[in-house]
């Protein structure tokens, strides 16, 4: 500056100036270098392209001339950091509203993969138009359809039953292929499975109330309970509320023998296969339920369908896909009730009570049928007759499945299910979901052929058959793809038996999804209320009222069995059953009775459709990953009052505890890799992307065979691997010591202890990052 004021004022340059443009190591050639000597020989060679000089001192009139360039240089490096700076800072600013909940942004639009980041050249390519997550929800909001919802769910006005295999649910499986085809998804196909099913025999099944000697029948339904031991079985009748576990308990505090019996109990609260395998438990010989009036209004002679086996899948062909029969050997689930099972109306039920002439039941156990008996009077002879005559058949069964593929990578996909057949009409049990799944990938297809998004990720759209029977059609694909699936699939979701009521809504789900579910819930309307969202109406606190996943649906084999994040959604009356869901008055003329119907199968397919669309779209995989690490720590807090007594015995809580640290690093350690990568490098994205995917899967107990033990995760699995058998254990520590087995308690430390230690290693990644120290 010195030089170009006296060159101004007409005094002679005591120097000239040289530039150094000089590489920084982090790659920035933006750094200017000026050097002032008064040599012209100093500071390198003549031609050197890093450096700019003359041999002799210019003439005032150059001097003038390259002040000016000086100025102008300068200029325009600062017009240049200003331009980067608003850039950066209006970047910044929409990133932060992204992560305020308010969905009024999206941080990378789609299109911003599809250019050669090697091209230099100043041509104009043409592309799909950029979509911000806005404009990519506006447009599913816009063209979902109540209308097409409910000449979807019309399907369901045949009143024969859609059974597995069956012509009805043949026939409804080419509709869904066909509609599939019309839609224009970019594969549609079939995968057909041969497996065992029990079904009603040539003669009804019949229960009996035997009196010295004469039998008097009670009911012969039409309905019946697939899996059930066939045969006679005969014992004495005692009422146990629910049939869960403490049910069952308090009945032996009564000192009452259940060896032999025929256990009573009513529908609900958990599967009607859980309920066997408890009386199986007890000692009993036989089963019957029946739906109580107080739970289930208006079903006074409805004898509802169901199952016994406590599993999913074929049960014949436990942990293998059911492609041929002939090429395994003789096998079944140990989740066969081996007992005898059947459903009876709440008529007969009354029939039965009225006979018993024993002791009566507790006040809580007291529900819509007038006098409830837990039991016969010591001095009655009277017994109950139970004959059972399904047969086992052998059924071809057909899955039908489209596919949008996704654009950056293909073989990573969402999977969005119903199930299709049903025991009679099943306008609720699948009617429903059948016409979410079919406006959903109408909808989406459109978006994707006719306005140009392109997903980064794959859509698959499947239609199951045989859910009736333990979610048969879901669990025989993922064990027939298992090897394939779980390092593909990233997320299931169930859009069965969505609406079954219209005041509260039912949520079941893995942690992984509660973030991206409660941004979705925020920005779907209630349609109960216009002008609130259905997150208003569950609340800031709606994680704690998530219902666990049971065996009937087919979310759960997903989740517990292979690994994959799950979601499943709907509307229900909390206090209020859906009174004829598996029955055979489950027909749309009923379901029609539910308040804003149509309207509430539109809001679920729009949460179903905003989550399926977010995960195909966003750079990173939208999972919360951190989450399980709450989880972790819930269950450590519930641990922690054990402590002492673990150590009586010799062991120690620690290396659980310090597991679930390791767990903690290493999502610390994911979220800072995912914080410093660079975002348009695909490679690094996908790498990072399949450490979040794995998650749920790394849950998955590695020291169990999945042929004996199916349902491995620690978390949402069964059996005394999982995190809550451990705590259960624990809790006999302080109620009843002389029941736990420490070996058992040994192993299920250290299994839970490497099932986490292992999780936490995966997730960081390379095996060189891995702590192999506690």
């Amino acid at each position: 500056s010195h030089d170009c004021l006296s060159t101004q004022f007409g005094g002679e340059p005591m120097s000239y100036t040289r530039f150094s443009i000089a590489r920084q190591t982090d790659g920035d050639n933006s750094h200017v270098e000026m050097k002032l000597s008064a040599d012209d020989e100093e500071g390198g060679e003549v031609g050197r392209p890093e450096h700019l000089h003359a041999s002799m001192p210019p003439p005032r009139r150059s001097g003038k001339n390259l002040c000016f360039l000086i100025i102008a240089a300068v200029l325009l490096l600062l017009i240049g950091f200003l331009i980067g700076y608003l850039s950066y800072r209006g970047r910044m600013q929409m990133a932060s509203r992204c992560l305020d909940g308010s969905g009024r942004c999206e941080t990378t639009p789609t299109a911003s993969y599809l250019a050669d980041d090697t091209d230099t050249e100043q041509e104009v390519i043409p592309g799909p138009p950029v979509f911000y997550w806005p404009d990519l929800r506006k447009h599913l909001q816009v063209k979902l359809s109540a209308r097409r919802l409910e000449d979807s769910l019309r399907q369901r006005t045949n009143p024969h039953s859609f059974e597995a295999g069956q012509s009805e649910d043949e026939s409804t499986a080419s509709y869904i292929h066909e509609q599939f085809t019309s839609f224009l998804l970019d594969e549609v196909w079939n995968d057909e499975h041969y497996i065992k099913l029990q079904v009603k025999g040539s003669s009804k099944n019949r229960v009996y109330i035997v009196e010295e000697g004469k039998e008097e029948e009670l009911e012969s339904p039409d309905a019946y309970v697939a899996y059930s031991n066939t045969g006679v079985v005969e014992g004495r009748p005692v009422y146990v509320n629910y049939g869960r576990k403490d049910d069952f308990q308090k009945i032996q505090k009564l000192r009452v023998s259940l060896n032999g019996t025929i256990i009573i109990f009513r529908a609900g609260k958990i599967t009607l296969a859980e309920k066997v395998a408890n009386a199986k438990e007890a000692g009993a010989v036989g089963a019957l339920m029946y739906l109580d009036p107080y739970d289930y209004r208006n079903t006074d002679a409805l004898v509802p369908f169901g199952h016994a086996h406590l599993g999913t899948g074929d049960p014949y062909t436990p942990g293998f896909p059911s492609f041929n029969h002939t090429q395994f050997p003789p096998v079944e689930s140990s989740g066969l009730p081996r007992i005898a099972v059947q459903t009876i109306s709440s008529q007969a039920v009354a029939r039965l009570f009225s006979k018993m002439q024993g002791e009566e039941c507790l006040s809580e156990w007291k529900g819509g049928v007038m006098g409830c008996k837990v039991m016969l009077s010591n001095t009655s002879k009277m017994t109950v007759k139970l004959n059972v005559n399904n047969v086992m058949v052998d059924r071809k069964i057909l899955n039908i499945f489209g596919a949008i593929k996704g654009f950056e990578e293909p073989d990573r996909y969402v999977v969005i299910g119903a199930q299709r057949d049903s025991w009679g009409p099943g306008a609720a049990k699948a009617g429903v979901g059948t016409a979410m799944l079919l406006e959903l990938a109408r909808v989406i297809s459109d978006i994707v052929k006719n306005e140009g998004y392109k997903p980064r990720r794959s859509i698959i759209f499947a239609s199951w058959s045989a859910g009736e029977y333990g979610a048969v059609g879901a669990t025989e694909w993922l064990e027939g793809y298992s090897a394939t699936l779980h390092a593909k699939a990233f997320t299931y979701i169930n859009l069965d038996a969505a609406v079954l009521g219209s005041s509260h809504m039912k949520i079941s789900a893995s942690p992984l999804l509660y973030t991206l579910l409660e941004r979705t819930m925020k920005g779907v309307k209630d349609p109960t209320k216009d002008t609130q969202s259905l997150y208003d109406r569950v609340g800031s606190d709606w994680v704690k009222t998530v219902v666990p996943l049971g065996l009937d649906s087919a979310a759960f084999p997903f989740l517990a069995c292979s690994g994959v994040p799950v979601v499943s959604f709907g509307f229900y009356n909390k206090d209020e059953e859906y009174p004829f869901l598996g029955t055979t008055r489950d027909t749309v003329e009923n379901l029609k009775m539910t308040d804003n119907l149509y309207a509430l199968m539109r809001a679920a397919a729009e949460v179903a459709g905003q989550i399926a669309l977010r995960l195909t779209h966003d750079h990173e995989l939208f999972l919360d990953f951190e989450r399980y690490g709450e989880e972790l720590l819930a269950f450590q807090e519930k641990f922690l009052p054990y402590s002492q007594d673990v150590k009586a015995l010799g062991l120690t809580l620690n290396w659980l505890f310090f597991a679930r640290g390791d767990f903690q690093r290493a999502t610390d350690a994911l979220r800072r890799d995912i914080a410093n990568s660079d975002r348009e490098n695909r490679i690094v994205r996908r790498a990072l992307n399949d450490r979040i995917m794995k998650v749920e899967y790394d849950f998955l107990s590695p020291y169990l065979s999945p042929k004996d033990a199916p349902f491995r995760h620690i978390f949402f699995g069964r059996g005394s691997h999982t995190l809550q058998s451990l705590l259960e254990n624990l809790q006999l520590l302080t109620t009843n010591r002389d029941r736990v087995d420490v070996n058992m308690l040994k192993e299920q430390l250290a299994l839970a202890t490497w099932t986490i230690k292992g999780a936490a290693n995966a997730l960081v990644g390379d095996i060189w990052d891995t702590d192999n120290e506690f």
